[in-house]
C-alpha cells in the first residue's frame, strides 16, 4: 500500500492523487501540511527534510517532489497509458512537466496566499497584479501548444495534463477576469469530464 503525506488542497498534492485514481493504484493518504501542520515534526523530516508536501512511502522506499513521485507512480503500475514509450513523445511530456513546476509553480502559489488565503485588507495588491500577469503570460503558451494537440501530452492524455491541470484548476475558479485562451479552455473542459479530476482536483479551494 502506497502511502501519500500531503493535504488534500494542495495542488502538488493533488497531482500525485489524481495520478493514482486515474491507474487505479490502492493507497492511503496522510493529512500534513497547511492547517494540519506537521512539516517541522521530526518523524516527518525524517521523511522529507525538506519539510514540504507531498510525499510518498512506498514500504521503506521514500520519494519527494510531486513530478517525480507521478513518474515512479506511473512505471510502477506498469501502465503504459500515461507516458509513451516513443522517446520525443516521452520527453515533450517531461518538458511540460518541468516547464510548470519551474514557472507556473510560484505565480499560483503567490495569487493563492494573497486571494484565498489573506483578508482582503492586507493583500497585497502589486504581487496578485504581477502573479496575474505572469499566470496570462504562460498560459498562452500552453495555449498555443494546445492548438495544435488535443492534451499538452500529446494526441493521448498523460502526464503532462496531470502536471499543468491542478494549477488552472484555482485559476479558473478564483480570478474572474481572464484573457480568451479558446484551447486551454477546450482542454480544460476535457479534464473536468474526468471522475478522477472531479474526485481529487475539483474540490473547495482554501
Amino acid at each position: 500500500m502506497l502511502t501519500v503525506w500531503g493535504r488534500k488542497n494542495s495542488s502538488n498534492v493533488k497531482k500525485v492523487l489524481w495520478c493514482l485514481e486515474e491507474l487505479k493504484v490502492p493507497y492511503q493518504q496522510i493529512d500534513i501540511g497547511g492547517k494540519f501542520g506537521g512539516l517541522n515534526d521530526p518523524e516527518y523530516l525524517r521523511l522529507n527534510p525538506n519539510g514540504v508536501i507531498p510525499c510518498l512511502q512506498d514500504d521503506d522506499f521514500v520519494l519527494w517532489e510531486s513530478n517525480v513521485i507521478v513518474r515512479y507512480i506511473v512505471e510502477k503500475s506498469g501502465k503504459n497509458i500515461l507516458h509513451p514509450t516513443n522517446i520525443k513523445e516521452k520527453y515533450n511530456i517531461e518538458k511540460w512537466m518541468e516547464w510548470v513546476s519551474c514557472n507556473l509553480f510560484f505565480p499560483i502559489k503567490q495569487l493563492m496566499i494573497n486571494l484565498v488565503r489573506t483578508p482582503e485588507a492586507q493583500r497585497d495588491q502589486k504581487v496578485i497584479s504581477q502573479a496575474l500577469t505572469e499566470i496570462e503570460k504562460l498560459l498562452k503558451i500552453a495555449d498555443e501548444a494546445l492548438s495544435q494537440q488535443t492534451y499538452l501530452s500529446g494526441e493521448k492524455f498523460g502526464m503532462a495534463d496531470i502536471a499543468l491541470a491542478p494549477f488552472v484548476y484555482p485559476w479558473v475558479n478564483v480570478v474572474t477576469e481572464r484573457p480568451s485562451l479558446p484551447n486551454l479552455e477546450r482542454w480544460y473542459q476535457l479534464m473536468t469530464e474526468r471522475p478522477a479530476f472531479q474526485k481529487i482536483v475539483m474540490i473547495e479551494i482554501n
